[in-house]
């Protein structure tokens, strides 16, 4: 099942709002006939009552006036024409408009889902929306990634809630049954970030979209164990990030040497100071060492492979390199004159 981002008032919300309407309005028409019982009088004669006055006004306000109970005096049956009628009316407005919003949100949802197939493709789908996956998208969304190029795979209700709330479209189901992942497009996607709770359901996840795709989108993935990262490129993972293993080493060098701490967390936090980045080697640097240019390069990427400042081959930019390199990454102050 498809989620769509959740809307600012939800059919449920609306219906509440009409039921809430529609009980007020009969509980003010009791009120009305009640206060002015003795202008009614029903079949037996013997007075209105509390219920009877419960009784007429949901008959009289639905449409089906049995008239055993009937306004006979001068006021009653104003009362009626100026209130009990347009009552009536009202109430019919609030069922039929309860209705027509039901079927128009049913029809939107249709045209929305309709377009978002025809729409969906180069876009990045994450499997499971917990920690490591609420990261990722926000780390593709500061790259400038749109949240409609963005789809969650999930099967926790929890998680989807929070997934649409933030305003992505989410698929429930399991990323490893093919069916989940045909729904979310995967032959037509960028990239399949795989950020599950297990290593084993990573795997799954990684052979299923390999299958699907014949390994022509590529798949990023996370272990918690090193050992786990082999078999998680064997089923097909072109990247794969060990979490513990990463962690672990941060926490060695936050001991050793506590300023590179800053350092990597300056690179990997937005708006702080430095940030990583990467681009296209321009003409005019094909040739000239990565070392002159007025960025600071500190790798390149050519032919899909990183090459680093201390390898010879790093020595000289060639055509088609990515230079990865450290920008400024601090927001951009104005100064008033």
């Amino acid at each position: 099942m498809i989620h769509f981002p959740a809307q600012r008032r939800g059919p449920l919300s609306a219906l509440s709002l009409r039921l809430a309407a529609a009980i007020g309005l009969v509980f003010a028409t009791v009120a009305v006939v009640y206060l002015d019982r003795d202008g009614y009088r029903d079949v037996n004669e013997d007075g209105i009552t509390l219920l009877d006055a419960f009784y007429y006004t949901v008959v009289t306000l639905s449409t089906t006036g049995y008239g055993d109970i009937t306004p006979f005096s001068e006021s009653a049956r104003l009362v009626n024409v100026v209130f009990i009628t347009p009552a009536r009316v009202l109430f019919l407005i609030i069922l039929v408009g309860t209705t027509l919003e039901v079927l128009t949100e049913q029809y939107r949802t249709g045209r929305r889902l309709t377009r978002w197939r025809k729409t969906v493709k180069n876009h990045v789908i994450i499997c499971g929306y917990g920690t490591k996956g609420r990261s990722a998208v926000t780390a593709l969304l500061e790259n400038g990634l749109d949240k409609s190029r963005i789809i969650i795979v999930e099967r926790s209700g929890a998680a989807l809630r929070q997934a649409t709330s933030a305003g992505l479209v989410a698929i429930e189901g399991s990323a490893t049954r093919s069916a989940t992942l045909d729904e979310a497009h995967v032959r037509t996607a960028k990239a399949v970030i795989i950020a599950t709770d297990s290593d084993d359901a990573s795997v799954l996840v990684a052979l299923t979209v390999r299958q699907l795709t014949a390994g022509q989108v590529r798949i990023i993935a996370a272990a918690r164990e090193a050992e786990n990262a082999p078999l998680l490129k064997q089923s097909g993972a072109h990247h794969v990030i060990v979490s513990s293993a990463t962690a672990g080493r941060l926490l060695g060098l936050s001991t050793s040497a506590p300023p590179l701490i800053d350092v990597v967390e300056d690179l990997l936090t937005p708006g702080q100071g430095m940030a990583l980045a990467m681009r296209s080697a321009e003409r005019d640097e094909v040739g000239r060492s990565p070392r002159e240019l007025d960025s600071l390069v500190i790798a390149l990427v050519r032919r899909g492979k990183v090459v680093t400042l201390a390898d010879r081959a790093g020595a000289v930019i060639e055509t088609g390199d990515m230079l990865v390199h450290v920008r400024d990454d601090r927001p951009q102050s104005t100064t008033v004159a």
